[in-house]
């Protein structure tokens, strides 16, 4: 596949970031045993990928604005291109040794995504995206699932913890589509749910109260694939409202119908 320069910035900050963190991946691997734990090793894992991605990008394009999850939001002198930044996308699984976790980039031009990477360094995974050019998986062209039913599928979703979310709300969603499918699924990282969309392996996912930066990247991947990625009402405003549901044609409208079906009258 043949990558622009700004998408080849963006494939080597996630890429250096990702190599930070798979070094620290390993030592947090064997803090699980200490004491005091791995915490604040991963919060400074975390603060220095982004540095890392934060310095490649803006080295790269200095008058772009940049939005990252560890950091004050750096407004652009060009006013139309912003780089949105999750530098460890699955923090928990990243302090658990659970080795599914990700750099996230999205390249946003007048408020619309037109370039993403999304990097898994533990499996060495590396999906990219442009605008009108594809979605990839280390150089394999990508294509979202072709299952037409809910009742073949697996879908992906993030259930909230402790101090997050609305508990009850979701229990509800998860009983309405439980009911419908052939699994759920639950990775810890947005960003790699999204990809795997993308990639045919999830068929489908929903989820409320994420962040610009969990969401932007894997967007324009499942677009490239093929695929749907919108709010509940099947708009365009993800980013604003945290909402997102996703997969092929079919899945994507079934699932709205069922994640929006009202609460049965006890």
């Amino acid at each position: 596949m043949a990558r622009s320069a700004l998408l080849n910035v963006m494939v080597q900050a996630a890429v250096k970031a990702g190599k930070s963190l798979g070094r620290d991946f390993g030592e947090v691997q064997n803090l699980q045993v200490s004491v005091k734990g791995p915490g604040d090793f991963v919060s400074n894992a975390d603060r220095k990928a982004e540095k890392i991605v934060r310095d490649e990008l803006l080295k790269a394009r200095p008058t772009y604005g940049f939005l990252g999850e560890e950091s004050e939001e750096i407004k652009g002198t060009d006013g139309a291109h912003r780089w949105i930044v999750d530098p460890l996308d699955g923090t928990t699984n990243f302090l658990h040794g659970i080795p599914m976790f990700a750099v996230s980039i999205a390249l946003e031009r007048n408020g619309e995504i037109v370039a993403g990477v999304v990097f898994n360094p533990a499996m060495d995974e590396l999906y990219t995206a442009e605008r009108g050019g594809g979605a990839f998986l280390n150089d394999r062209r990508l294509r979202v699932g072709a299952r037409r039913v809910l009742s073949d599928s697996v879908i992906g979703c993030g259930v909230p913890h402790l101090g997050r979310g609305n508990h009850g709300k979701f229990l509800v969603e998860l009983r309405h589509v439980m009911g419908e499918v052939a699994g759920i699924r639950r990775l810890g990282s947005p960003a790699l749910d999204l990809a795997y969309i993308a990639a045919g392996r999830f068929d489908g996912f929903w989820e409320t109260g994420l962040a610009p930066w969990d969401m932007a990247a894997g967007i324009l991947l499942i677009r490239e694939a093929g695929g749907y990625a919108t709010d509940w009402n099947g708009g365009t405003d993800i980013l604003d409202t945290g909402a997102i549901v996703a997969g092929n044609e079919y899945i994507h409208k079934a699932l709205i119908e069922t994640v929006k079906r009202p609460i049965p009258a006890k």
